[in-house]
């Protein structure tokens, strides 16, 4: 999978992968929040994206994000609530 917004590859960590199954979030879905949903920094390296999906009853999704060679999904949420 690739980003065009980060212009990386994206890896799916093993903990990531498995929260996607549980919460149903297709491959597609979560490269529609990487590269089309909002986001708030940490820092210059690790981000939240985030995306509704009006469809969806366990808005809004979210994807925890590390900046390196690549973009690194650490995990995948549901229910996210921008504080």
């Amino acid at each position: 999978m690739f980003s065009n917004r980060f212009q990386r590859l994206v890896v799916i960590s093993a903990h990531a992968k498995i929260r996607m199954m549980e919460r149903n979030i297709s491959e597609a879905i979560l490269l529609e929040v990487i590269d089309l949903g909002e986001t708030r920094y940490k820092d210059a390296t690790h981000l939240w994206a985030f995306k509704e999906f009006p469809a969806r009853h366990d808005n809004l999704l979210c994807a925890v994000l590390v900046l390196e060679d690549c973009v690194v999904v650490k995990t995948v949420m549901h229910h996210f609530a921008i504080l």
